[in-house]
């Protein structure tokens, strides 16, 4: 038994990391500099301390901590304790975004621009974050006009000459470095212009593509001038895109601002933190996170935490933070992001100026978006746990909780490559992670019946297996792949369908609801089949549109499967015909062009450019579609002559 007043005796006065329990929940964690006191703070439970802390005092059965020697180190800890076990009654931040970064790998002696959504301390530069990734798109194929830099892997130097250069170079997309045409210097003077776009230095591209654009016009090249001119236009709306912020700084800075509901409010519990993303003096992006379990909490502390766990990741730190209110340990906080930066960064609350008025902008931005966040909460609860709660008490669960829904469909074309299909929706909403698909066995030719048994039967089957399995193991079965069984089964059918499902489940030894989702003589939802009787939706608008999109899901995920087989299947078959062409060559022409439709219309150098191709294989797929072709014109042109033929017969 654990004896809560004898074991805080025995914690040191160290700093570390503490973990409250409650069986094998863990509650909270935290940092501290003194263990010893801070630990003890918590029992009894002081008076003037928040709602949530009493609440959490209640439920501890028993503490642990782990020592370390210096505060940076508990913090740290605390960081990835947190990230890992997500305790209810920690501040979280619950929007775990990853946003992407343009990376310009200048530690390569012929430097790529490529797209990341992580940050390496490897002598590269980044740009970002996009909180759009339509604009990290725009960007490189804006560049990859402006200067045709490679894409590929290939380790250069020490790679130019061995292989034939790729597609891309061919079509004008890649100066070809691997030829060794292009000398380093020349390739980095194109990197050298690329990083002055990247850097927001939008004029200096512009005027110098304008003084191309006029020589090219002097000199009578209009079509090359005409590019230019494109050019130019491509720079100045991406340049339009990004707004000017003077805000007393060219540094890359955040700018932070929180809102928080108040007691008895809708989702109180919650806290909205507004960031803006300030590089180069300019505003290119903002983005609002969700803080949990932060409602009564000191804005101060939110910050804090949004800091220590938003940076803590893979997050671009930049060398100033502008904030609301000063977290509690701002110097610590500055130490553990200067540590992971290389470079000193700076948490600072303006008190007046342009960098004051911006953290206002992000407080009343972030005001806004709490108060449209609380409208959209509950809308969603109404057409999630709302539509829910209305199919319960439709079918009559009084007393049996209704949180997970299965529900399953066949798709085939005329009995070919039959497959099923699993979605799940739990709290109204589709949970992604839980979707199955199946490819039928046992059944030949078009029976969704069988196919259907057969669909149910495996699915049931292995939870029960991989139940006892798990158990037999001393494992949770919650971390199971098909453990976690539904409270109801929603068939796309009626009697028939529910039927089987029914027979399955009586098989296998469970007691599962089954309702038949029935549809009109148009094909859209008319009702529930449940106990033998068709039950109609009536006023409950909210469970007829769950139920609608549940059963368009199962549709769409089914035919998505099976029409994804069928392509596989078409492409395989066609490409196989060809001679000199196997399974690696195969792929890498699919890799390189995409579609069979691209592939037929390359051109001899293409498709020779291909990885894993050469001359007599280019040739053999070349001649094999042009083959094709003819003949299809030549079917074509016999019809015309037959029916010009029989018009003259019957003359």
């Amino acid at each position: 038994m654990f004896n809560i007043e004898e074991e805080l005796k025995k914690i040191p006065h160290r700093p570390g990391v503490y973990l409250m329990h409650e069986g094998d929940l863990i509650l909270y964690v935290g940092k501290a500099r003194d263990l010893h006191n801070r630990v003890r703070q918590y029992f009894p439970t002081p008076k003037g301390r928040s709602p949530w802390i009493y609440q959490m005092v209640e439920r501890i059965e028993y503490f642990e901590y782990i020592v370390t020697d210096t505060e940076m180190e508990a913090l740290i800890l605390e960081n990835n304790l947190i990230k890992k076990h997500k305790p209810p009654y920690n501040t979280l931040l619950k929007d775990d975004k990853q946003y992407p970064y343009l990376k310009v790998t200048m530690q390569e002696a012929y430097p790529r621009v490529i797209k990341t959504r992580k940050i390496s301390r490897d002598k590269a530069r980044y740009f970002g974050p996009y909180t759009n990734v339509g604009a990290v798109n725009q960007t490189l194929e804006l560049m990859e006009k402006l200067w045709p830099l490679k894409t590929c892997n290939r380790n250069l130097p020490k790679d130019i000459g061995k292989e034939r250069p790729c597609l891309n170079y061919y079509i004008g997309k890649c100066c070809g470095p691997c030829t060794g045409k292009v000398t380093p210097e020349e390739y980095r003077q194109l990197v050298d212009q690329a990083l002055t776009l990247l850097s927001g230095r939008h004029n200096e591209v512009i005027n110098n593509l304008k003084a191309k654009m006029l020589d090219a016009s002097s000199k009578l090249e209009f079509e090359k001038a005409a590019r230019y001119r494109d050019q130019i236009e491509s720079v100045q709306f991406l340049s339009q895109s990004q707004k000017i912020e003077n805000a007393g700084s060219d540094q890359d800075r955040d700018v932070i601002g929180i809102a928080q509901k108040g007691e008895g409010e809708k989702n109180s519990d919650s806290a909205l933190v507004q960031v803006f993303f300030m590089r180069g003096g300019k505003l290119i992006g903002r983005e609002h996170f969700m803080m949990e379990s932060a409602g009564s909490v000191d804005p101060g502390v939110i910050i804090g935490y949004f800091i220590q766990q938003f940076y803590g990741g893979t997050a671009f730190i930049p060398k100033e933070i502008d904030v609301q209110k000063l977290p509690p340990d701002a110097d610590l906080l500055e130490e553990f992001l200067s540590s992971k930066l290389g470079s000193k960064v700076q948490i600072s609350k303006p008190v007046r100026g342009d960098r004051a008025k911006l953290v206002g902008l992000a407080v009343s931005n972030a005001q806004i978006q709490m108060k449209q966040f609380g409208e959209r909460l509950e809308a969603e609860e109404k057409r999630t746990k709302g539509a829910m709660q209305q199919l319960a008490d439709l079918l009559g669960f009084d007393e049996y909780p209704l949180n997970r829904i299965e529900a399953y469909d066949i798709s085939n074309t005329f009995g070919s490559l039959s497959v099923g299909s699993m979605v799940v929706f739990e709290d109204g909403k589709p949970k992604n992670s839980d979707y199955r698909k199946f490819r039928i066995k046992t059944v030949v030719g078009s029976d969704d019946y069988a196919s259907m048994r057969e669909v149910l039967t495996r699915r049931f089957t292995h939870a029960l297996t991989e139940i006892r399995q798990m158990a037999k193991e001393g494992k949770d079965p919650s971390f199971g792949s098909f453990t976690k069984l539904p409270d109801l089964v929603l068939m796309d059918g009626g009697r028939g369908q529910v039927n089987i499902a029914e027979d399955v489940l009586s098989q296998v030894g469970l007691d599962i609801p089954v309702a038949g989702m029935v549809k009109d003589d148009r094909h859209n939802t008319r009702g529930l089949y449940y106990h033998n009787k068709e039950i109609d939706f009536g006023k409950n608008r909210a469970a007829f549109l769950l139920i609608t999109r549940i059963q368009d899901e199962a549709h769409r995920f089914a035919i998505t499967y099976h029409r994804s087989l069928r392509a596989k299947e078409q492409v395989r078959s066609m490409l196989e015909s060809i001679p000199n062409i196997g399974p690696a060559r195969r792929k890498a022409l699919l890799t390189a062009f995409a579609s069979i439709d691209a592939i037929k219309k390359a051109e001899l150098a293409d498709l020779e450019a291909v990885d894993g191709m050469n001359k007599r294989s280019a040739e053999s797929v070349y001649n094999f579609f042009r083959q094709e072709k003819a003949l299809d014109a030549e079917g074509v042109a016999g019809a015309e002559d037959e029916g010009a033929a029989a018009d003259a017969d019957r003359g």
